[in-house]
């Protein structure tokens, strides 16, 4: 099983190294289907707006609920992430991708739904999977990988060198 994954504690730092990464490893020709989120400030908003680009080449989908100016809730839109799981999944199916890139291991795959059959799905097919995974659901992800995941430094230069391990152990 070929499964790394980053966390960092500096908000928002996981996106930008995943999204990075997975513009570098598209660059060295690497087929990538899952998502990279971004992050829009929203000065009239506690909270930031998401939104996740599916790989490779889009689209943008945004995964968040507009709750109004002052909510602190959750305010992903459960909808919206299905959604991009099943484009994700799509493409993962066709056969096309060497590895699989997503933002997150959150509280949705914590509890069996979201990407989760995406990325036991990628790791059946001998996919590499790259995420991320915030510090409140590493129990679950440890539990779900069995213990088996590798982490890896918040740095694309990182990523990059394990997915060509992990490509090369591949071949």
């Amino acid at each position: 099983m070929r499964l790394a994954y980053i966390t960092a504690s500096e908000k928002g730092l996981t996106d930008r190294v995943l999204a990075e990464a997975a513009d570098l490893l598209a660059k060295r020709g690497l087929r990538l289907t899952g998502v990279v989120q971004t992050n829009i400030q929203r000065p009239q908003r506690f909270h930031c707006d998401m939104d996740l680009r599916i790989l490779p080449d889009g689209p943008t989908i945004g995964i968040t609920q507009n709750l109004g100016a002052n909510a602190r809730g959750c305010r992903l839109d459960p909808g919206a992430l299905e959604g991009a799981v099943a484009d994700v999944s799509a493409r993962l199916a066709s056969g096309r991708a060497d590895l699989l890139i997503l933002n997150k291991f959150g509280k949705h795959e914590a509890e069996g739904r979201g990407f989760r059959p995406v990325i036991a799905e990628a790791l059946a097919m001998e996919l590499p999977v790259v995420l991320g995974v915030n510090a409140l659901n590493l129990d679950a992800f440890a539990t779900f990988s069995e213990g088996l995941g590798e982490e890896l430094p918040a740095d694309p230069a990182a990523i990059l060198a394990w997915c060509s391990c992990a490509m090369a152990e591949a071949a």
